[in-house]
């Protein structure tokens, strides 16, 4: 970081930005290299987590938009990872289920995300990991809409 001007060095919006930029490269290239991609773990996380749900709700839970989330599933339907059927109760919706396929495939992905966040974090101590997610938590939460 010689090279790099103390106004920037300075400043933690700076370093999250560039950091954000590396591990956002990491984690795609985990991902396919196991075969998906950000928005399947979020899907599958959120199905596994909370159930089955529609796919508005799984936009909402996800932080997704509803088209992101359609692509999303579509992708995993076609992996066998979810099933997706019309709600019994307004048909004009589809619930989406996780699959044993599924639950497989999210366990593989865990697993490239660990091993991100090793490579990613491998400088600090857990106890600074453990400070770093709380942190940056309650930023999240105070900065968060709604």
């Amino acid at each position: 970081m010689d090279e790099i001007p103390a106004r920037l060095a300075t400043k933690p919006s700076w370093l999250i930005t560039q950091l954000a930029v590396h591990v956002r490269r990491l984690v795609f290239d985990g991902f396919a290299e196991a075969g998906a991609r950000g928005y399947h773990y979020r899907v599958l996380a959120a199905l596994h987590e909370f159930g089955a749900a529609s796919q508005a709700e799984l936009a909402r839970r996800c932080g997704m938009d509803r088209s992101d989330v359609v692509a999303a599933v579509n992708e995993l339907a076609e992996q066998g990872c979810v099933e997706r059927r019309p709600d019994p109760d307004d048909r004009r919706r589809n619930t989406v289920t996780l699959t044993k396929e599924g639950e497989r495939h999210l366990r593989r992905m865990d697993r490239v995300l660990d091993s991100v966040q090793d490579e990613l974090f491998e400088p600090l101590s857990a106890e600074d990991r453990r400070t770093l997610t709380r942190l940056l938590t309650r930023l999240l939460t105070h900065h968060k809409p709604g």
